[in-house]
């Protein structure tokens, strides 16, 4: 890419497409095009089609999509197949029909069967049954990655997939009801602290900023009555048994590794994708975690001193979800932020937009 080039942002709002807008101003791209929802729904054909037309953009980053939680996804799995499928389809057509240099679409690693080895390496994908609690979002992820790799052999684009593994920071969605665990962990120790303290404003603060709290929420972390703070007692639930390992990686970090892609020379563009079966690229750390540690970490960053309970009926989610990211090591990419240093840049954050 070029500084001059005309490269699009699909979803630049959100946790993805705002770190991939930061990354491209910082390499000091300046014909950026963005639409919000409004300007643009992705889930119109004709909508997208005449944008395209119209735009012309040298490249895309397909980072719009409908994401969430397990709560999210169990409780809207239809709006998770059908919106998520619309975006990608409609996107991947019109920038094949308007001669896209090079598009990047942007998935998930719940793609890859429940029970497998690990790491997770790209051959996996289809090789096994999914996690039922997100199968509809990743059918529809599995079904990007094939347009992709179809439109490549058809028509001989360069459309390229990347699996972030699971991902945090700014811009992140703070809802407790479709929100990832990352940002779940750090608003209900945020807010057990507050409540530790009984500082009634703050919550009501941090509601304003972030969304209200249901009603099972308030009472997991005392907070169900505003005016229960006499003894400044706090709890919080946390969904299932905190056993499952998961990785994270810093937004910023996997929207270097994106940009790192799209900067290869075509020479180098086309030998990645004839050396591999799918165009497919796993972004991640190598390392994981287990979410019980992961929320003692976070509670210590916060300073939450209150106490921490698992709700071992609620799901767990896959056992273990760790990639193999051999594949972009070995073409010279590697994160740079750790685990604790991101937690402290997203709190930072958090609380700097806190009140807003």
């Amino acid at each position: 890419m070029k500084q001059i080039s005309k490269i699009f942002v699909a979803g630049h709002h959100g946790l993805v497409g705002s770190a991939i807008m930061r990354a491209l101003e910082q390499q000091g791209c300046t014909n950026l095009i963005t639409r919000t929802h409004a300007e643009l729904d992705l889930t119109r054909q004709e909508a997208v089609e005449q944008f395209f037309q119209v735009e012309r953009p040298h490249y895309v980053f397909l980072a719009a999509a409908k994401v969430g939680g397990i709560l999210a996804n169990t409780t809207y799995p239809a709006d998770f197949i059908y919106l998520n499928l619309m975006i990608q389809t409609n996107v991947i057509q019109a920038a094949y029909k308007t001669g896209v240099k090079r598009l990047l679409f942007l998935g998930s690693s719940c793609i890859y069967p429940r029970v497998a080895s690990q790491p997770l390496k790209e051959e996996y994908l289809l090789t096994g049954p999914l996690e039922p609690t997100n199968a509809s979002y990743a059918v529809a992820k599995i079904a990007g990655i094939q347009m992709c790799e179809a439109c490549n052999r058809q028509y001989g684009t360069r459309f390229l997939a990347v699996m972030p593994t699971n991902l945090y920071g700014p811009n992140d969605n703070f809802d407790l009801e479709t929100s990832h665990v990352f940002p779940v962990l750090i608003r209900k120790f945020h807010l057990g602290k507050l409540a530790m303290k009984g500082d009634i404003e703050g919550i009501r603060k941090d509601e304003a900023t972030f969304g209200p709290l249901p009603t099972e929420l308030k009472e997991a972390i005392g907070l169900s009555q505003y005016s229960e703070f006499s003894n400044h007692e706090s709890h919080v639930i946390l969904w299932g048994t905190g056993s499952p390992r998961r990785e994270f990686l810093h937004v910023d970090d996997m929207a270097d590794a994106c940009l790192f892609l799209m900067n290869f020379s075509d020479e180098q563009f086309d030998a990645l994708l004839h050396s591999i079966n799918r165009p497919l690229v796993n972004i991640g750390c190598g390392k994981d975690i287990t979410i019980r540690e992961l929320a003692d970490l976070i509670a210590n960053i916060v300073d939450y001193k209150g106490k921490i309970e698992w709700n071992g009926s609620k799901p767990d989610g896959m056992p273990r979800k760790l990639l193999d990211i051999g594949r972009l090591k070995g073409l010279g990419w590697a994160p740079r932020i750790g685990l604790r240093e991101g937690i402290e840049l997203t709190y930072y954050w958090y609380l700097k937009n806190w009140g807003k």
